[in-house]
Formats: structure tokens, sequence, C-alpha cells
């Protein structure tokens, strides 16, 4: 089925079903919802080179990915996120490109990708304290969106995040109720904004209850199996150990399980685990029962989300920044337990 066939079907113009079908704002809300469910109805495509022909959009939206941290290209979370994004994207005829680029080039992977055209919009990754990415986008006027917040960040900018830090206060909280005092925290690299509000929210759990936070009871470094394993080893070696630990991703607690198993504790009752696991399609936490008690939150569904937002922008670019925080549910699994008495 062609353009002018959809429009005929719908007794609209074919003018009016591509401006639908390409977000301008002068077709209302109601008119945009049927021509989408009809194109979606009859599985039409629009000719993405036609509708660049057309409105001069690349219809493309950019993700660059800085060589020190490549290897988010095959974390599963930031896998499930490009999948969510890209099921967004593709929805709409729209189109990515990851650029991979040197850390010292990255500034100018965004002036580039601007100033050919290459792309209508960009979603910012990993964002951290002061990032000065956002007053970059605002001052070269690519419409952008942020996957996540910057902590000190003064310029308005467009963001989506999960509230890490109620998420991370939440969770120890609980551990606090089943009686643990001594809970390790291993956290991600602490420039980064989730890490810093996950931080927040430990801390401030802890303080509320009267309870000194204490600096040997917290590790902050890349989320990696082999690091929370050597966190985990390093706080069960304390004189006065840990009963539970809050862990900021599933990898990460791979790690700690590996030292709870080579130390013979067993998880859910000599210690407990608190993880971030995102809701991972390829990294599952259990089948009908949850392995790990977790702040659990979809990141494929943040992506979609995200995706959502740019695309907005880049149809209205006049709108103001747009914001949406995300509340992580707390899932309770099999990893945690009262405190174990210790004489």
């Amino acid at each position: 089925m062609n353009l002018k066939e959809l429009a005929t079907n719908l007794g609209l113009s074919p003018t009016t079903v591509s401006r639908a079908l390409n977000g301008y704002p002068e077709v209302n809300e109601a008119t945009r919802e049927r021509v989408m469910a009809a194109a979606k109805r009859h599985r039409y495509l629009p000719n993405t080179r036609a509708i660049r022909l057309a409105t001069g959009r690349a219809m493309t939206v950019g993700h660059v990915i800085p060589i020190a941290t490549k290897h988010e290209i095959v974390n599963p979370v930031f896998a499930d996120f490009i999948a969510g994004a890209g099921e967004t994207y593709s929805r709409n005829g729209y189109d990515m490109v990851l650029s991979v680029v040197p850390d010292d080039q990255e500034t100018q992977a965004y002036r580039d990708l601007q100033s050919r055209g290459t792309v209508d919009g960009i979603i910012v990754h990993a964002p951290r304290l002061d990032d000065p990415r956002i007053e970059l986008l605002n001052d070269i006027g690519l419409p952008f969106v942020v996957h996540g917040r910057a902590t000190g960040t003064k310029a308005p900018y467009s963001w989506l995040d999960v509230n890490n830090r109620r998420a991370f206060l939440r969770a120890t909280e609980f551990l606090l109720d089943l009686g643990h005092r001594r809970i390790g925290l291993i956290n991600g690299l602490e420039y980064m904004d989730f890490a810093i509000r996950r931080r927040s929210g430990y801390v401030d759990a802890l303080s509320a209850r009267g309870i000194q936070p204490d600096p040997a009871l917290m590790f902050s470094d890349e989320m990696t199996e082999g690091r929370g394993y050597r966190a985990a080893l390093q706080m069960l070696n304390q004189r006065d150990k840990p009963t539970a630990f809050l862990v900021s991703s599933m990898i990460s607690a791979l790690g700690v399980r590996r030292a709870l198993d080579e130390l013979g504790l067993k998880l859910g009752r000599d210690m407990s685990i608190i993880i971030h696991d995102d809701e991972l399609s390829y990294l599952r936490n259990g089948d009908d029962v949850p392995i790990y008690t977790a702040t659990r939150s979809s990141v494929r569904e943040a992506g979609r989300q995200t995706a959502e937002m740019v695309l907005d922008l880049i149809a209205n670019p006049s709108k103001p920044p747009q914001t949406r925080l995300l509340e992580a549910e707390l899932i309770i699994g099999q990893s945690t337990g009262p405190a174990p008495n210790r004489i």
C-alpha cells in the first residue's frame, strides 16, 4: 500500500496523512492516532528517501559512545536501551547512527553530526556531574534528550531518568527493617549521576535510622563481575563484616555471589543482597521467583520513551524541555532475609 492508497482508505488527503505520520504539530492528536493505527494495520512503510527530500530531515537519531566506555555496546543494559529506542525509531520511519569515537573527539563528533546534517537529534548516554555535553548541544541547537540527569547542570534540558535515589533509599530501608546494620554499598563510578543519586539514597536511609555511614562499606568502580567480586571480598575480610550488600547491577552481583560461594556463605541466610537489575531481556533475574531482591525498572521501556521524546522535539522544535522521572519497583526475591545473629 502506498501513501495515496492509505489516504484514500482513510478519507484524508495525502498531505494530511504524510504530516500525521511525520509528526507535524498542525495535525490534531485524534487524526494522528487514527493515521498511525491505519498505517500499522495495513503495514504501510513510508518512503524514507521521499520524506528526507520533502522535509529536509535526515530521519536519523544519533548515539555517540566514547571509546573509553565502548564496553557499553556489549553491556546488556545498553543493548536493551538501544532495542527499546530502535522499536520507536522503526515505528516512526527513523534510523539510528551509533558513533564510537576517541574520548578527546566526542565534542567534535557532536559538532560534525550537526554540521553534516547526519542526524536530526541526539540521545545522550551516561550523564556525568556538571556534564559539558548539555551546554554544547544547547549551543549548537541540535535536539537532544539525556538518558539520566546531570547533577550540577543549570542549563535547561530534556531528560528521562529512573528515581535512583528513592530506589536505593527504599532498598536500604528494607534491609534495615530486616535487622541489618552493616550494609555494604557496591556502586558504579561516582562521577556518574545515577551512582551519585544511589549513594545519596543509601546514606540518607542510614542517617535517618541514626547509623553513621562507614566509608569502609562503600565501594565505587566499573560495574563488572570481577570488580564486584573483589569489592565483596575486601569488605568480607574486615573484622566487622557486612551482613548485607546493596549492589548497583546484576553483573556486579554475580561477582559478589562468587565471593560468598568461596567463603561458604549462603545467599539469603548468611548474607543478603539487593540489586538494581533493570529487568534485562538477556540476563533474567530468575523465572517465576526472582533470585535477587531487586529495585527493578525496564531499561527497554526507558529506551522506547526516550526515543519518543527526542522525536517529539525534532517534530516540535519550539517545545520547552521535557522531563520524565520513572519509579523503580522493589521486587522481593530469594536473596534477602533477617540479619544473622553474631556473637
